[in-house]
């Protein structure tokens, strides 16, 4: 991607229920950029909204990525759950390619109080079954593991660049409010956020800084992790060096908003990334 495009986590709450078309209309208006489609029950969409999704991201140039469903758990203990979230992690790919879709992106297991190397283990198994099935099907989609918001959660940043390197079509989801929360704190000033950068393109290469995922968000957390998605200006949420940050690298993707009133918290960011 050539430049930072800033989208919603979904349609703006502003929308409603009045639909894809003017929920596009509406980002328009606001100066955004697209949005993520939210998959969080399950991957399911009309072929109408399909077909509107499709027709208006294109005539309007709006980047879009996909969220996979919430029951996906790579290291549960019962393996027809594992075979469940893959095919729901597959079906994320496939929509999302269907739509042309930058980028899907969903959180990848829990730890069940297992070894974090087992766990790792069954998350890259899993993740080589995922792969295959869609280099055969020739779904070319970035597939990205997402860093999650509680300890419990398998997926901190390194757990996630690892997994990054082992897979051509997977790169990082780097979800900044999740890294704060986990981390009960840390992970909020501009020299942490520019180590997270380093990080990365010391680890993968440029090449994963000019095609980056990112969410962000307010948010509020415990040293059990996150809680709750909060507003930016109603967070400790360090933005304003986050996006200095951002500039520094010189990143270039997509920036998913997901504050409660996402569209305004997307403008806040976009704002003052070019006020830089």
């Amino acid at each position: 991607m050539n430049e930072l495009k800033f989208v919603t986590a979904g349609q703006p709450i502003c929308n409603g229920s009045a639909g894809y078309e003017n929920a596009f209309k509406i980002l328009e208006e606001l100066n955004l950029d697209g949005l993520e489609l939210e998959f969080v029950h399950g991957v399911r969409m009309s072929p109408a909204n399909k077909e509107i999704v499709k027709r208006v991201a294109k005539e309007k140039n709006m980047a879009l990525t996909a969220h996979g469903p919430y029951y996906i758990n790579l290291n549960s203990k019962e393996e027809d759950k594992i075979a469940a979230s893959i095919t729901r992690v597959l079906d994320t790919a496939r929509i999302g390619q269907e739509l042309g879709a930058y980028s899907v992106t969903y959180h990848a297991a829990f730890y069940m109080g297992m070894n974090p190397e087992t766990v790792y283990k069954k998350v890259e198994t899993a993740m080589e079954q995922i792969c295959k099935t869609l280099d055969e099907e020739g779904v070319d989609i970035w597939v990205r593991p997402e860093t999650t918001g509680k300890p419990t959660q398998w997926g901190n940043l390194e757990e996630i660049v690892k997994l990054s390197k082992d897979f051509k079509q997977v790169l990082p989801c780097v979800d900044f409010s999740h890294l704060h929360a986990r981390t009960n704190g840390k992970y909020n000033t501009y020299d942490e956020f520019c180590s997270i950068f380093d990080y990365i393109a010391s680890e993968l290469g440029a090449y994963a800084l000019e095609n980056f995922h990112a969410h962000i968000a307010g948010i509020e957390y415990s040293e059990k992790g996150e809680k709750k998605h909060l507003l930016l200006q109603e967070s400790d949420m360090n933005y304003k060096d986050l996006m200095r940050a951002f500039k520094k690298f010189d990143v270039k993707g997509v920036v998913v908003c997901e504050s409660p009133i996402m569209e305004d918290d997307a403008v806040l960011l976009k704002e003052f990334y070019n006020s830089l």
